[in-house]
């Protein structure tokens, strides 16, 4: 039963309030001067204060009641107060109210607005404590997962991080392949380095390759390896990513880019543990654990014939979509933080404001290149807005043709309520491609 803490030193006014809130299941407690309820604060908690805004002691000015309702404020700084005050003391109700107080209510007070009013602080009173237990389960959650975990230093605080982190330190310990899907920027190759870390490889190497950073000739040559005079300008034998992952974990980046002929090959391997060096018939054998990671929509290039449906299948045993930044926005400061590092400037409240509205379509990437240009060029003892110099986002107009596209789109997410997994098996597309598809046509993802 929510409990209501009344502070007036008039015994009616007491009572009056007791029976009118008692008649609708509100527990009062009553204190008859400032000092007595301050005690009381301090011995029990409260859900709501109602307090008089003079006492006997200073019948005119409410001085006593501004101290009281100051105190209040600096030792329970959530707890709302509403103010009782006679007309002579409205000019100081609005003023305190302007300070933090909840409401104030001029004598004689009418019943129906003071219910309300309680009724809707009681309300959003549970609403925050709620907040903060889950905040607070959230927190015990994060400690647990960095007491049993190593998270190869990832700075999160966001619960969809934090569901994305978990996940991959459960599907760690197996040797099943993994794909991580996210848009680019968002910290893919973080998330493939806790799964090496909680694995039984951690003892051996990373490699990672960003397929979309090599030419097409050359794909093959850095996954496989190569004999000398394999290609022109091979000069000397060289060994490729998975002869340098054996025994520990490969990362293969962008995944979407590698040809159909990589494709093939890299399916053998996973299959097989076995490879052939370009211009070698001797078989290699490895034991690599590939992790793979892409921001392409795979269905679709499936559907297109320029990704193999057999491959997507063996890397995607387990998928982790990691979402963008602007979907896990309780990350953005503990990142800008710790990219700053304990040495550098702060932010000010107004920059740390502009940086949570910024939507970042670079993601982390954008954010940590933000943060060391802004480190270096702010002049004053903080980081400012205009030392972010945060560009404005594109708008990118919807085409007249993309309308028939919209409307299969909100057409199956009418038919599947709202769900996003089963609108996407619907659609025929992941998560990502649907949520990415959703935005350029302006959908509401809630």
């Amino acid at each position: 039963m929510p409990q209501i803490l009344i502070i007036d030193d008039n015994a009616a006014v007491a009572t009056a309030l007791d029976v009118l809130f008692s008649l609708h299941d509100i527990e009062t407690r009553h204190a008859c001067s400032p000092a007595q309820g301050l005690a009381m604060l301090a011995e029990q908690e409260f859900d709501l204060v109602i307090q008089d805004m003079n006492f006997t002691a200073d019948t005119t000015s409410g001085e006593e009641g501004q101290v009281l309702f100051r105190q209040i404020r600096d030792n329970w700084p959530d707890l709302p107060v509403i103010l009782l005050t006679a007309w002579t003391h409205l000019d100081s109700a609005v003023e305190l109210v302007k300070a933090g107080a909840a409401d104030y209510l001029a004598k004689p007070w009418d019943d129906g607005r003071l219910l309300t009013t309680v009724n809707n602080l009681l309300e959003l009173a549970e609403t925050r404590r709620e907040l903060s237990r889950r905040r607070q389960r959230e927190l015990k959650q994060r400690q647990s997962l960095h007491e049993r975990y190593d998270l190869a230093g990832v700075v999160f605080a966001d619960p969809a991080s934090e569901r994305v982190i978990s996940l991959a330190c459960q599907v760690a310990r197996s040797d099943l392949p993994v794909l991580i899907t996210g848009p680019n920027g968002a910290g893919k190759e973080k998330i493939a380095e806790i799964i090496q870390a909680n694995s039984g490889k951690r003892g051996g190497p990373f490699v990672a390759l960003n397929c979309g950073a090599i030419p097409a000739e050359l794909i093959e040559a850095e996954l496989f390896g190569a004999e000398a005079g394999a290609y022109t300008g091979a000069n000397k034998a060289r060994e490729g990513k998975f002869e340098a992952a054996d025994g520990g974990t490969l990362f293969l980046d962008e995944i979407g880019n590698l040809s159909l002929t990589g494709q093939m090959k890299l399916l053998r391997v996973l299959e097989t543990g076995r490879f052939e060096r370009l211009g070698s018939n001797r078989e290699r054998q490895v034991k690599v654990r590939v992790v793979s990671a892409t921001n392409a929509d795979l269905p679709a290039m499936i559907r297109d014939g320029s990704f193999r449906e057999d491959l997507y299948y063996r890397l995607n045993t387990v998928e982790l979509a990691l979402p963008a930044l602007a979907e896990r926005r309780e990350d953005i400061l503990p990142l800008a933080r710790h990219f700053l590092g304990d040495e550098g400037k702060p932010l000010s409240p107004q920059a740390a404001q502009a940086l949570q509205r910024h939507t970042w379509p670079g993601n982390v990437r954008e954010l940590r290149n933000v943060i060391q240009r802004a480190s270096l060029l702010a002049q004053g003892p903080r980081i400012e807005v205009a030392d972010l110099n945060l560009p404005r986002a594109p708008q990118r107009p919807t085409a007249p043709a993309d309308e028939p596209d919209r409307a299969r789109i909100v057409g199956a997410l009418e038919r599947a309520g709202g769900v996003i997994a089963q609108a996407a098996a619907d659609l025929g597309l992941s998560r990502q491609a649907l949520y990415r598809r959703m935005d350029r046509h302006g959908i509401p993802r809630d």
